[in-house]
């Protein structure tokens, strides 16, 4: 029987059509490296008979299918890496031999993800949650992890809750729901019922976990760990990453929508800031102190629970790191990094932690699990660049065993065959901190104070920031069904503030206030407000790296679109227009020019500011032109408008409602005065009427 055959122009019966080696492309081949030629159609007996069991190319291709899916991650599962580098501004070699501070002007090679923490690979980039801000950095003595968060602070103290502090933010395991979210019985309940748990409750309620991108958050590496010098002396060390860019957050409303709108919202943002080359970049901080600060601080900096206010620590800033290159491939990049708290190399070292203790035993589990192998390790994105010499060998996919006679150490065979030795004088040594006490299940008195730093963040947010804190609060509780769980959570934040407290029980809608939870310490009530907590207080100066919609009709002012563009695009603004038709419109000079998004694809959730460059009775029915325009307002962003587009300012009610967050923009002079106002990012009067 004749088996089916391409004809000579790539042709097979279904008629279709598809390339064929010739066209300058490299031919498909098998993973051996055999070259295929037919990949359209499985090898049979006969045009309409059984499949042939010898059909190698097949079989192979089915079975790699069948298993291309790796376990993802148990947090931190939905995440976007990119590569860059980092730059050392001045020789650090007084405080630590750590190869990425010893000269100026030094760069080592990084990778960067960042994450969401309790959804799964599918869940939306706007969930509220924590971001993951893991570094990778290349260096020449190996590579260092440091792997951080976009809040200082975490849930818990010691390790050993992390699996039920992660049990109960992820979905019910009888419901299998909610996915990526907090608000539900089992969290709230957990968190009621952990004290500690409550300085990042506030941290997790803010706007600190809703960020407009991930360009625009700080990170931080949470946990105290030490400096080594050549002398051998520690420094105390808590890393920061400050954005260059500024801060900046969206509101709870505006999440929800953009996840609708763009659920790959953040990832989009990044790689479309990279590939235009408006490269993020973020400095890094260190707070450094002695233990004579440490014993002086009113917590205990081995509580991962707590920050260290930049007031009483400046955040010396010692380089900075530049994300300039996105991956060739997700998978074998982003998904297949392997970041653990232990890699560290010469001149950074742990403290006791007790979180951090836990994080080092537990990831290498973790990424055995996920990657199937002890070889992670030889994976390009996770193996170092600096030369590797040891004896492990085997296992799943090994792929650079060692070379020669010996395997073991020590052993007396020559250089050539004998393979590595250690290297006491220039290898990794840990600091001899002396170690004493008993052997118990105990933690220290100065980690019993839960509230006090709670406290301290509250004061320190502005106005509208407390606003959205109680909102949010209100919002997460309202969706426990249980009201004993709502009170335990009002009877914990009575020991914070009872402002806060008093506005969340009213928005529940509370008969009576809870008596305050019991404290295992009595809390400090005149911690002074840390203003490098607020996000408002360290906004941006201008508007760049933010996203300008324009809102199109057929006879827009050709005059004004211009001066918009060429003023978003000296300042570092992206503009987009959104219209109609993706076709786009012609303007009042007669050109035509192309939409970038159609009028119901495009919502204003998608942008920082925008601008009604045109509008038309017709337009203004279109209920998703309405709500581009009312969603603006609601979410007290900067609106410019020309006089024409007053038709729809009208269809929405908003023209008897005009503030000073809306802007005239009467002719191309108005555009410097408009883009002015955006710098703000937000007219928060809106929202919160000044007093």
């Amino acid at each position: 029987m004749a088996d089916t055959q391409h004809t000579q122009d790539g042709r097979h019966p279904g008629g279709e059509t598809h390339q064929v080696a010739g066209d300058g492309r490299p031919p498909l081949t098998t993973q051996q490296g055999v070259v295929v030629a037919d990949d359209q159609n499985t090898l049979r007996i006969g045009a309409r008979g059984p499949a042939a069991l010898e059909d190698f190319h097949f079989r192979e291709k089915i079975f790699h299918f069948d298993h291309e899916r790796i376990p993802e991650r148990v947090v931190h599962a939905r995440g976007f890496g990119v590569h860059g580098y980092f730059e050392n501004y001045e020789p650090l070699g007084d405080i630590t031999i750590a190869d990425p501070f010893q000269q100026a002007g030094q760069r080592t090679p990084l990778f960067i993800r960042f994450s969401t923490v309790a959804g799964n690979k599918g869940s939306p980039d706007l969930a509220r949650d924590v971001r993951g801000f893991a570094v990778k950095m290349y260096t020449r003595q190996g590579n260092w992890d440091l792997v951080g968060n976009n809040m200082p602070v975490f849930f818990i103290q010691d390790a050993i809750k992390f699996p039920d502090l992660v049990h109960a933010a992820k979905e019910e395991p009888d419901t299998g729901f909610p996915q990526a979210q907090t608000a539900h019985d089992n969290f709230w309940d957990f968190a009621s019922l952990m004290p500690e748990s409550t300085n990042m409750l506030l941290w997790i309620m803010s706007d600190r976990a809703i960020p407009r991108s991930f360009r625009f958050m700080e990170g931080f590496g949470v946990h105290t760990f030490r400096l080594v010098n050549a002398e051998g002396r520690s420094t105390y060390v808590k890393f920061h990453w400050k954005p260059k860019q500024g801060m900046q957050s969206v509101v709870w409303n505006e999440a929800l929508k953009i996840n609708g709108a763009d659920p790959d919202f953040h990832r989009r943002d990044l790689w479309d800031a990279i590939n235009k080359g408006d490269f993020p970049e973020w400095e890094l901080g260190m707070q450094l102190f002695d233990d004579d600060f440490a014993d002086r601080f009113d917590f205990d900096v081995l509580d991962a629970t707590k920050f260290i206010p930049e007031e009483l620590v400046p955040v010396r800033r010692v380089g900075r790191m530049v994300l300039d290159q996105t991956v060739d491939n997700f998978f074998a990049e982003t998904e297949q990094v392997a970041f653990c708290t232990q890699n560290v190399i010469p001149g950074i070292d742990f403290t006791n932690d007790p979180l951090l203790q836990g994080r080092n035993f537990s990831y290498l589990d973790t990424q055995l699990k996920r990657l199937g192998s002890p070889n992670f390790t030889q994976l390009p994105v996770n193996a170092p660049r600096c030369p590797m010499a040891h004896f492990q060998q085997d296992g799943h996919m090994a792929t650079a065993n060692p070379r020669g006679r010996a395997n073991y150490e020590p052993n007396s065979w020559p250089p050539e065959q004998g393979g590595p030795r250690e290297d006491p004088q220039h290898g990794y040594t840990s600091y001899p901190a002396v170690e004493e006490g008993e052997k118990r299940r105990v933690r220290s008195e100065r980690f019993a104070d839960h509230y006090s730093q709670a406290r301290q963040f509250w004061v320190s947010q502005a106005p509208i920031e407390q606003r959205h804190i109680v909102d949010a609060f209100v919002f997460e509780l309202s969706k426990c069904d249980r009201p004993d769980i709502r009170e335990r959570i009002v009877s914990v934040l009575r020991n914070v503030d009872e402002s806060l407290a008093a506005q969340v029980g009213d928005g529940l809608g509370l008969a009576a206030m809870p008596a305050p939870a019991v404290t295992a310490r009595q809390p400090i009530t005149d911690l002074p407000p840390s203003p490098a907590l607020s996000i408002v207080g360290n906004g941006p100066s201008d508007f760049a790296g933010r996203k300008l919609g324009v809102m199109v009709t057929d006879g827009s002012d050709a005059g004004i679109l211009s001066a918009i563009q060429d003023a978003c695009d000296a300042q570092g603004v992206t503009v987009e227009l959104v219209a109609p038709h993706i076709t786009g419109v012609t303007l009042s000079d007669g050109n035509l020019v192309a939409a970038d998004q159609k009028v119901d694809g495009g919502p204003s959730v998608l942008y920082d500011a925008v601008v009604l460059l045109g509008a038309s009775d017709a337009l203004s029915e279109l209920p998703a032109a309405r709500d581009f325009l009312t969603d603006a307002y609601a979410h007290n962003k900067f609106v410019g408008w020309v006089p024409s587009a007053e038709v729809l300012l009208e269809a929405t009610n908003l023209k008897a409602r005009l503030d000073d967050g809306f802007v005239l923009i009467a002719g191309a002079g108005d555009v410097d005065t408009f883009l002015t106002r955006c710098a703000k990012l937000r007219f928060w009067d809106r929202q919160l009427p000044a007093a």
